[in-house]
C-alpha cells in the first residue's frame, strides 16, 4: 500500500481500512506468539500500513480544519 494511494480517500474510509489493519496486527501477533506465522516481517508491512493511514487521516483533518 503506498501513501499516494491513501491520499484520496474519506477519513470514514480511512478509518475503517484502519481498523482491518489493526485487526490484521493483532491476528499477526497471535500467531506468531504460537509459533504458526511464517513471515515475520508481514508484522512490519503491516504496522507500516497503519503508519501511513493514520498520516492521511491527520492530513485530511488538517486540509479540512484549514
Amino acid at each position: 500500500m503506498k501513501y499516494s494511494d491513501l491520499a484520496d480517500k474519506r477519513v470514514a474510509e480511512l478509518n475503517v481500512m484502519l481498523k482491518e489493519k489493526k485487526t490484521e496486527l493483532f491476528g499477526l501477533r497471535m500467531k506468531k506468539q504460537l509459533s504458526q506465522l511464517q513471515n515475520v516481517s508481514e508484522i512490519r508491512m503491516v504496522r507500516k500500513d497503519i503508519a501511513r493511514i493514520n498520516t492521511a487521516i491527520n492530513a485530511v483533518k488538517k486540509a479540512s480544519s484549514n
